[in-house]
């Protein structure tokens, strides 16, 4: 029998979803019931759990995120510790649903993403573009005894697409409507739109990334408090700021922000040197730090509508926000402000905001093993639909 057949066979299937995200702030598990595949998918969500890195963990992830250091010997510890929590976070998730880890049919693992570069760039005398995600996923394999689906980027940029966005597939599944144009727009560490034209097939769908999430107002946050804080809960610290008109103007002229789709960011442009020199300009203008932190949350914002306005060929009839984003009252105040539609976030559809990026990979896992092609090549510039994701048996 092939080790997937039993998979076949069933009805429905229990699968974990799993990822770490640009924020690098903990291991997202989202544990799913999902029926059929293909256009027919049903998905049912049983428990989801955010287990927090501490913050050596932490500090080893954006340190290698920076690609300036860290060699062979800490990438394939790292590699085998990210494994190691992501299977402690598919315990966490089946003690929360009650269910017995054996009960569970496939995972779908993400990984971490250390570094992304979707355009190409010398090296070695050639011109190459890549993608790392890390996180073993025969860790999970050898825990949980069941198929796991990892490393889903990869595939996609070999037929020459930027790997990124990939939740848009799944969005498609779950969220398209026959009589209206959806909008959704997940703020992670970076922001990413997603629009699903009304009555459109997934080919009708087309994403990129926006911009800045919930990255440098994190990164802001961390600097303003000394290190106190990683982020600005419930945007508290925000709303106590004002927007700094001329700071934003600068950050306006982000030339990220004028490329057309396909693309796709991360913190490898919105990381440490991008901070430093918003901090600096801050300076200059003589900006307070609450008033950075604003500005920040207001850029972030303001990034979302550039991209509607530039790039929206069906502008939607509402955008639903999910992600961390979507936690933060002050950000939603600055979206509802700038955007001309109404904003949502995934609790008033019925959706789990924070689970929103796990269930998707569980759904692409589950393309996976029935070999169904699961990226969007509108989306991501691939030359051809492809089957995402490597197989751990």
């Amino acid at each position: 029998m092939h080790p997937l057949q039993k998979l076949w066979d069933k009805p429905s299937l229990l699968v974990i979803g799993l990822m770490s995200g640009t924020s690098a702030d903990g291991m997202d598990a989202a544990l799913v019931e999902i029926t059929g595949s293909g256009i027919g998918t049903r998905v049912q969500q049983k428990g989801f759990v955010s287990l927090p890195y501490s913050e050596e963990v932490r500090s080893e992830i954006l340190r290698l995120a920076e690609g300036k250091q860290g060699g062979s010997h800490d990438l394939c510890l790292f590699h085998f510790l990210l494994g190691q929590l992501a299977l402690e976070a598919c315990q966490a998730v089946c003690r929360q649903a009650g269910v017995d880890p054996a009960q569970v049919d496939l995972a779908g693992s993400h990984g971490q993403t250390l570094y992304h570069i979707p355009v190409e760039e010398p090296y070695a005398g050639r011109m190459v573009r890549g993608t790392l995600q890390l996180g073993e996923a025969s860790v999970l394999c050898e825990g949980l005894g069941c198929p796991v689906v990892s490393d889903f980027r990869v595939r996609d940029m070999a037929a020459g697409g930027q790997a990124a966005p990939l939740v848009p597939y799944a969005e498609y599944l779950l969220y398209r409507r026959q009589d209206q144009t959806v909008g959704l727009q997940n703020i992670g560490g970076i922001g990413n739109l997603t629009v699903l034209p009304k009555g459109g097939t997934p080919e009708d769908t087309f994403a990129f990334d926006t911009g800045p999430g919930n990255m440098v107002m994190d990164q802001v946050v961390s600097r303003i408090t000394g290190g106190k804080l990683r982020y600005d809960d419930g945007g508290r610290l925000a709303a106590q700021g004002q927007c700094h008109a001329a700071l934003l103007q600068w950050l306006l002229q982000d030339p990220y922000l004028q490329v057309r789709p396909p693309k796709t960011t991360g913190r490898e442009y919105y990381g440490e040197a991008f901070v430093d020199a918003l901090m600096d300009k801050a300076r200059e203008f003589g900006v307070k730090d609450l008033d950075v932190l604003a500005t920040a949350t207001r850029f972030t914002a303001e990034c979302i509508r550039v991209a509607v306005e530039q790039f929206c060929s069906s502008v939607p009839d509402y955008l639903v926000v999910g992600g961390g984003g979507s936690r933060n009252p002050t950000l939603l105040r600055d979206l509802r402000r700038t955007l001309h539609m109404p904003v949502l976030i995934n609790e008033d559809l019925g959706f789990d905001s924070e689970a929103k990026e796990a269930v998707a990979f569980a759904i692409l896992a589950n393309e996976c093993v029935h070999g169904l092609c699961n990226n969007v090549p509108s989306v991501t510039g691939a030359r051809h639909p492809v089957v995402m994701g490597k197989i751990s048996l």
